[in-house]
């Protein structure tokens, strides 16, 4: 669907979303449940189901996606925790829509490949659904302010899920920001380091590894996700590295990013990795794939601070998202995979200037953020170390309460515009990219929200 197209459909595509003027999610207030649909059941999809189909304020009424095995697996998830089953929308891409005629469906989940992201979530904003949107990076900027422009046309809110904001340590280490243990910020580091080359790849059965297809021969993302690796180069997914390290410096929120520049190595690694695993002789081996292997996105911001994003998900490398926050009084480097503590501090006063790391898991356990205190044992099993947890109960328990999402449409707007800004940067040798203000003056009086525990 051309871009003309697509922005008179979803100018049609109103159902007749009923707003209340001094309610920020359509009628909601003090809801008890919340019936939920969702757009796309993949493997990413299915995370969210399973954490949804555990909560018994959340009723799942609907699912739309038109891969028969995706739709099978997630309807054993309803088996598996005794829930009533669905209606099923399979029938084609685009019969998402009549899951957005469904009466009764207050919200959806859209998990759905990058590229219909923008038709599914503004047409989801126009039919009065409000919106759960998984992450990824804009397709063009235009699309950005097309979010922009839907919610403040229709006022129906749209909840960015980035999870690793809650990973437990980023949110330790956020507590300590705001608690001035860092004293003034001044930069912060963040980034995609993980090895996707098993993602991008498969042998069109099996999710992960077990080949060398991708497109229409392989099976799950990399049916889809690897063509972009064909087409683009550029920071392809910003928002793990950028999301936490923004709460941190209130982007948006009294703060902005004003520009960026970026600037990509050669790409070999796919490569490589295709020639290792099937041989130079492989009909892919030749391909010729646009993404460079390391991606560095540098970004400023109108306070002063400044952020280096690396996208790094070509190559072998443990996992690890590379953050680091520094500030006049001290200093954060996160260098495991994810787990508590996995990482390293400095504190000039405290350590009396002896330039030496001390392991960050003391001070992390003394500023445990509040929310992880209260519903550590809620998370437990939860995707992601716990993080999917505190993803779903913010989007849940903000719409029940009637509170505004931490992530709303002016951070997905500006956090989605880095992937288009920085194609253009690398497109033209690193050339500064000015960041659009998408809140249009309004970050100057915006309040944090994000890590509050504004819920019981």
């Amino acid at each position: 669907m051309d871009r003309r197209n697509f922005i008179k459909t979803a100018g049609m595509a109103g159902i007749g979303a009923l707003i209340l003027p001094n309610s920020l999610f359509a009628g909601n207030l003090n809801k008890s449940k919340v019936n939920v649909g969702l757009i796309a059941t993949g493997l990413r999809a299915q995370v969210h189901l399973d954490e949804l189909l555990k909560r018994n304020d959340v009723e799942v009424t609907a699912i739309a996606d038109p891969e028969p095995r995706m739709v099978e697996m997630a309807l054993k998830l309803f088996e598996k925790h005794n829930k009533k089953k669905p209606k099923v929308y399979g029938k084609g891409d685009y019969d998402y829509r009549n899951l957005l005629k469904q009466k009764g469906i207050d919200a959806v989940i859209i998990s759905s490949p990058w590229e219909w992201h923008e038709i599914q979530a503004i047409e989801s904003m126009h039919a009065g659904k409000i919106v759960g949107l998984e992450v990824c990076g804009a397709m063009n900027l235009q699309e950005c302010w097309n979010y922009v422009d839907a919610y403040e046309k229709t006022k129906v809110p749209i909840f960015m899920m980035e999870n690793v904001c809650y990973r437990r340590d980023i949110m330790a280490v956020f507590n300590m920001v705001r608690k001035g243990k860092f004293g003034e910020i001044i930069h912060g580091q963040g980034g995609y380091q993980h090895d996707l080359r098993p993602v991008l790849f498969n042998d069109g059965v099996q999710p992960y590894g077990g080949g060398v297809e991708f497109g229409e021969k392989a099976f799950s993302e990399a049916k889809w996700r690897t063509n972009h690796y064909l087409k683009r180069n550029a920071e392809l997914y910003p928002t793990h590295g950028l999301g936490p390290i923004a709460t941190m410096m209130d982007v948006n929120r009294g703060n902005r990013i004003t520009h960026l520049t970026s600037m990509a190595s050669k790409q070999a690694g796919l490569t490589h990795y295709i020639k290792k695993t099937a041989g130079e002789n492989h009909p892919n081996a030749s391909v010729d794939f646009k993404q460079g292997d390391i991606v560095q996105t540098m970004l400023r911001c109108e306070n002063g601070e400044t952020i280096l994003l690396t996208h790094d998900t070509s190559l072998q490398r443990p996992y690890n998202l590379g953050f680091r926050v520094q500030g006049t009084d001290g200093i954060w480097q996160d260098i495991g995979s994810g787990g508590f503590g996995q990482g390293f501090l400095y504190f000039e006063n405290e350590m009396e200037k002896s330039h030496n790391w001390t392991n960050s898991e003391e001070y992390l356990k003394n500023y445990d953020h509040p929310l992880w205190k209260k519903h550590e044992q809620k998370a437990v099993g939860a995707g992601h170390g716990g993080m999917d947890y505190f993803l779903i109960n913010d989007f849940i328990e903000c719409i029940k309460a009637d509170k505004e999402f931490p992530f709303d449409v002016y951070d997905l707007a500006t956090w989605y515009a880095v992937t288009p800004l920085s194609e253009a940067s690398i497109a033209e040798n690193g050339s500064s990219q000015e960041m659009p203000d998408f809140t249009r003056g309004k970050y100057k009086n915006r309040k944090p929200v994000f890590g509050f525990d504004y819920y019981e």
